[in-house]
């Protein structure tokens, strides 16, 4: 097999990860920390780029390769248009789309508009991989119950994905031949049922429904929400920040650190059990609802994310569905590797690059 080197990049709000891969190891990764200061002098996202690409390139010259030594390009992916899951070729469309925002704005959407811009320096592809827009619903899956409000698929594909391949293989089967329910426990929550390689259904992880998570709401009883909106106390913005940011285990804690609050749980905080417990018992929930929407015909229950490092959370879970289905849990979110790993599979020829 030939070799590639692939540089990855993966930016956050106040971070850029980047890393060197040949093929499917690493050879060098790095988090750029940006400080809150130095990014407040930019209006937007998008003013971002030329400050992060800059980064980005003396990295690589301190790890001393050349821009034209790279074969390929990974980004991570933002907020598009609807897409099927794998792995796409970056376009001059899809980079117009990441910036003119009108998909919505996150600091992922860098990912894909440096990876393009560095990549045509030298005529090399770029690509990206399973963008929390995937969306594989069937029809029955968008209905909400409120004809003007459709729901939608934003959840955290790149490594639901990653981890659904990893696990069909321990099981000595492809992805398309499984059906698994796996819950991303995070900043967000996100649980989905994987069926024969598509997204069939998930919670809406970042302003929409589900389990509460340690800063975003999930489902709420919707006539005190709607008594909160007209109340006067609160803007649209302030009762949007109040559903993604300071919601959730943030809006009962004062922290949105789950190692914070187990912390505590296992000081023996009582305000802090019931409260870990209860996003546990959503989680729950929501495992059970997608199981049975699968007719019980999965082949396995996947906790991942970086709350299933933690040993009470995912044994809270697994005491009600251990008895039914042994649950397997992948801890972390290894982005830089699935974005290597979805960029191997198109240059293997195990994928067919798509087109935006």
């Amino acid at each position: 097999m030939m070799d590639y080197l692939i540089l990855v990049i993966n930016p956050g709000s106040t971070s850029t990860k980047v890393a060197l891969y040949k093929n499917e190891e690493v050879l060098k990764e790095k988090t750029l920390r940006h400080d809150v200061e130095e990014l407040k002098h930019f209006k937007n996202i998008i003013e971002q780029i030329d400050f992060r690409k800059s980064l980005i390139l003396k990295l690589i010259e301190e790890s001393n390769y050349c821009l034209k030594d790279i074969d390929i390009f990974v980004g991570r992916g933002g907020m598009t248009r609807p897409l099927s899951g794998g792995t796409y070729n970056i376009s001059s469309e899809m980079v117009a789309d990441l910036s003119s925002l009108k998909y919505g704005a996150h600091a992922s959407a860098l990912g894909s508009i440096i990876a393009y811009d560095l990549a045509k320096i030298h005529n090399k592809p770029a690509f990206t991989v399973n963008p929390v827009v995937v969306d594989e619903f069937e029809d029955i899956s968008r209905i909400s119950g409120l004809k003007q409000i459709e729901r939608k698929s934003v959840f955290h594909a790149l490594n639901h994905k990653a981890i659904a391949i990893r696990f069909a293989q321990s099981i000595n089967k492809t992805y398309e031949e499984v059906n698994v329910v796996i819950a991303h426990l995070g900043g967000g929550i996100s649980v989905a049922l994987h069926k024969k390689g598509r997204v069939i259904d998930v919670n809406n992880a970042l302003g929409g429904d589900g389990p509460f998570s340690p800063e975003r709401t999930g489902t709420i009883p919707t006539f005190p929400l709607v008594d909160i909106c007209f109340s006067g106390k609160y803007t649209k913005e302030e009762v949007k920040k109040m559903l993604v940011g300071k919601g959730g285990i943030a809006s009962y804690l004062d922290t949105n650190d789950a190692r914070i609050v187990e912390k505590r749980v296992l000081e023996g905080d009582e305000e802090a059990k019931l409260i870990f417990e209860a996003m546990a018992y959503t989680v729950v929930k929501e495992i059970g609802s997608m199981y049975f929407a699968a007719g019980g015909d999965v082949d396995g229950i996947i906790l991942t994310g970086g709350i299933a490092y933690s040993k009470y959370f995912t044994t809270y879970i697994k005491q009600y569905i251990d008895p039914i289905l042994e649950v397997t849990v992948y801890p972390g979110e290894d982005e830089m590797q699935a974005l290597a790993e979805g960029a191997m599979r198109v240059l293997t020829g195990k994928e067919k690059v798509l087109e935006y």
